[in-house]
């Protein structure tokens, strides 16, 4: 969250963490070409930012992934791994379904 220069957190920093708590995030995996996982998070509001939050997640993950029609995939299966660190992001835990 950003803080402006009379120490109060900017606008879009607030209404970023009002959104993270009213999503309905779900996880899920598919499996791909030869039998490879591909991991899912969707569900997510236009008000987050996407490219950090998958940029944070594979990161923590140390796998690759991308973007596609406002769904992270992330290679892999990361199903157990995925909710404790969307909860670091600030997204609270009733809102993710596995």
């Amino acid at each position: 969250m950003d803080i402006d220069p009379r120490f109060l957190p900017s606008q879009a920093g607030v209404f970023e963490e009002i959104a993270k708590g009213d999503q309905k995030i779900t996880i899920s995996t598919v499996a791909r070409r030869f039998g490879k996982l591909t991991t899912l998070v969707s569900g997510f509001d236009k008000n987050v930012d996407l490219k950090e939050i998958a940029k944070s997640l594979k990161e923590k993950l140390a796998c690759g992934g991308t973007i596609k029609d406002g769904i992270i995939e992330l290679q892999g299966n990361h199903v157990k791994q995925i909710k404790p660190a969307l909860i670091k992001l600030g997204f609270s835990e009733t809102a993710i379904s596995d």
